[in-house]
């Protein structure tokens, strides 16, 4: 077998990169148009704990207020049975592991 001719192989792997680099301009065109039609948040768990704070538990119950006030609004929390103190005091953006969703509140 004979060896091929070096200006045959320079032009065979000039091919070859130009092939490759369109190749994967093409590919990363298809990923660009995929991420545009893709859902807007395909993991359904990203993002949970945004909605999983006291103004969304059932166990939350609002303090209610005489004036209008700019306090953020607080709460008890009636998860647990209460102590000597009463009933916790929550802020509506706290969370805990104990939250479960009030479909009222949502």
């Amino acid at each position: 077998m004979r060896p091929l001719d070096p200006d045959l192989m320079r032009e065979m792997q000039h091919l070859l990169n130009r092939v490759t680099a369109s190749m994967l301009d093409e590919l990363a065109d298809h990923e660009q148009t995929d991420e545009a039609t893709a859902a807007p948040n395909p993991d359904p768990w990203k993002h949970r704990s945004r909605m999983m704070s006291c103004a969304t538990c059932m166990y939350c119950v609002p303090k209610v207020r005489d004036v209008e006030s700019t306090a953020a609004p607080l709460g008890r929390c009636r998860r647990h049975a209460p102590t000597i103190a009463g009933y916790p005091v929550v802020f509506f953006t706290d969370f805990c592991g104990d939250h479960k969703l009030d479909e009222n509140k949502t």
